[in-house]
């Protein structure tokens, strides 16, 4: 890992760091970032930002009442929405991230957590991080915008597309 990384929750200052941190989220979802604020004051989410030497490199979520169903039914809370800089990748940061969100949930007193893979080129990086942390299918196969796809369905392959998973806390 270069540099020092430092992981914090948001704050209101840590709304700007966020957008800062992935610019494109301003144009294709204005007021994302500030409707995750407040739910992360009210409770229902984490929003964590990790600065490397100072500077904000990436941020994650941890949604305790995922739109996931099995997630909610098992009360199992998801990690959402992992994001690093790309001049902050391959430096540990994703995988810090996500060591803290796992961290924060089992303090919670929750005995597993979730979390959602996209199924293209674009998330290997992303799909061999959660192998390599102990995350397996939750057997429910994969999923287009958090509902099941069944055989012979046609669906884009873009980033709604994904692979459900869990780990247990121990």
């Amino acid at each position: 890992m270069a540099g020092e990384v430092k992981i914090r929750e948001i704050d209101e200052a840590g709304v700007a760091d966020c957008y800062n941190i992935r610019p494109e989220t301003r144009a294709r979802e204005s007021g994302y970032f500030e409707r995750c604020f407040t739910e992360h004051q009210d409770g229902q989410r984490r929003l964590y930002i990790a600065d490397c030497d100072g500077v904000p490199a990436g941020y994650v979520h941890l949604v305790f009442t995922p739109n996931y169903r099995p997630f909610r039914k098992m009360n199992i809370p998801e990690i959402q929405d992992l994001f690093v800089a790309p001049d902050f990748r391959r430096q540990g940061i994703g995988a810090a991230l996500v060591a803290h969100c796992e961290a924060a949930a089992k303090l919670r007193g929750y005995g597993e957590i979730g979390i959602g893979v996209g199924l293209y080129r674009d998330y290997g990086a992303a799909q061999r991080l959660y192998v390599r942390r102990g995350y397996l299918p939750d057997g429910a196969g994969i999923v287009y915008e958090n509902e099941q796809v069944t055989p012979g369905e046609m669906r884009a392959v873009d980033d709604f597309l994904c692979l459900k998973l869990v780990k247990r806390l121990s």
